[in-house]
């Protein structure tokens, strides 16, 4: 049996071999003639896996290790037999820690309060459930936009995106991408939409690159038509638009979904998965042990004379400083599939551990929910 692998899965590498060879290799050096012989392919989004790669290949079985799947051509698989999965969820605190850095990052650099600004979110599964949640954490107000759960749950507690549009401050995207049909999200925000919003309105976009026509949002930019965006992925990636990257607030490359917990959700469920559909006695693998980040876990926060919201600022770069990303990307735009291969080590919240210095239970209360552990 035999199983190819993308080199750059972490924690992967012994977890298949005492049942199968398996090969590992660069996401674009996936090819038909390596898969021709393999049963099973365990892939990231960089691997098309279409009629191009698999026709006449014994393959059978794809994961992706990622949310994503707008990489595998679904409908070819499935007529001609071969099975696949994602990893639904695997990455979606990653996100959340993601947005709340750049959201509180935005509040501190612009001087608002979130109590004072709406938030939209598009897509509401998830990732976008979680970025909901820590965002009226943060004090936001929190409109929600997804038409297929509002059609399947009835419409109460959903907007329509002309309202999202319409009413929110802030706008962060969170969807599949979806080429054509009733959900389509190619281009959802086109030159047309863009030129609906208000010229004090920011748009955040970590789903899929398309989902934001990049041409149009550089125009929409340059004319002073929005206020700001925020961009961390993009259409022709790695390929990025510089002169766009130079107008963004941030921008970082395709990374939001990438702290190492994420990662490790992301393995240990396509593995499971291969494991069962090739009936591999491995159906319980886990990753065992997750090294930690450069900046301390158990750090102190001195909340004397602190809003909350500084509070949260400071708890929440600590885990995650979004301006690193951003500065990085900025600096060297050409290895953007480099630093995306040798990301650093980033933990989630409930990796960390807050000694909070005259704080309140209020405070406490609020980063406890959102994930942090709080010593007395």
């Amino acid at each position: 049996m035999k199983i190819v692998c993308d080199n750059n899965i972490p924690f992967l590498k012994g977890a298949l071999e005492p049942y199968a060879e398996v090969v590992y290799l660069p996401g674009k050096d996936t090819t038909a003639e390596t898969v021709r012989d393999a049963d099973a392919v365990i892939t990231r989004t960089r691997t098309r896996c279409n009629e191009s790669l698999l026709k006449g290949s014994k393959v059978r079985f794809i994961a992706t290790a990622t949310i994503g799947f707008d990489h595998i051509d679904t409908a070819w698989c499935e007529q001609n037999g071969i099975r696949w999965t994602n990893a639904p969820g695997c990455n979606s605190w990653s996100v959340r820690q993601y947005i709340a850095s750049l959201l509180l990052t935005m509040a501190k650099e612009m001087n608002f309060r979130c109590s004072d600004k709406v938030l939209g979110v598009i897509g509401v599964g998830n990732v976008g459930s979680k970025v909901a949640e820590i965002a009226g954490s943060l004090g936001f107000k929190v409109l929600l936009n997804d038409p297929p759960r509002a059609r399947k749950e009835g419409s109460d507690g959903f907007v329509s995106l002309d309202e999202i549009v319409r009413s929110c401050d802030i706008i962060t995207c969170h969807v599949p991408l979806i080429r054509e049909g009733e959900d389509c999200t190619f281009h959802m925000f086109d030159e047309a939409r863009l030129a609906s919003m208000r010229r004090d309105q920011i748009l955040i976009n970590s789903s899929r690159g398309e989902v934001v026509d990049n041409a149009a949002l550089k125009s929409a930019l340059k004319a002073g038509h929005i206020k700001a965006a925020s961009l961390d992925v993009w259409e022709n990636e790695p390929e990025i638009d510089r002169e766009l990257m130079s107008l963004l607030f941030t921008a970082t490359p395709h990374i939001a979904g990438y702290s190492l917990d994420g990662k490790a959700n992301g393995t240990w469920m396509s593995v499971q998965a291969v494991a069962r559909a090739l009936g591999l006695p491995c159906t319980d693998w886990k990753v065992r042990e997750i090294p930690l980040p450069a900046q301390p876990v158990r750090f102190s926060l001195d909340a004397a004379g602190k809003t909350i919201q500084d509070i949260l600022t400071e708890a929440v770069i600590h885990t995650y400083d979004i301006r690193d990303d951003d500065r990085r990307l900025r600096q060297s735009p050409a290895t953007f599939e480099a630093q995306r291969a040798a990301y650093p080590v980033r933990r989630e919240f409930p990796t960390f551990t807050v000694t909070l210095e005259h704080g309140t239970p209020e405070a406490e209360a609020i980063l406890t929910k959102i994930g942090f552990n709080i010593e007395k």
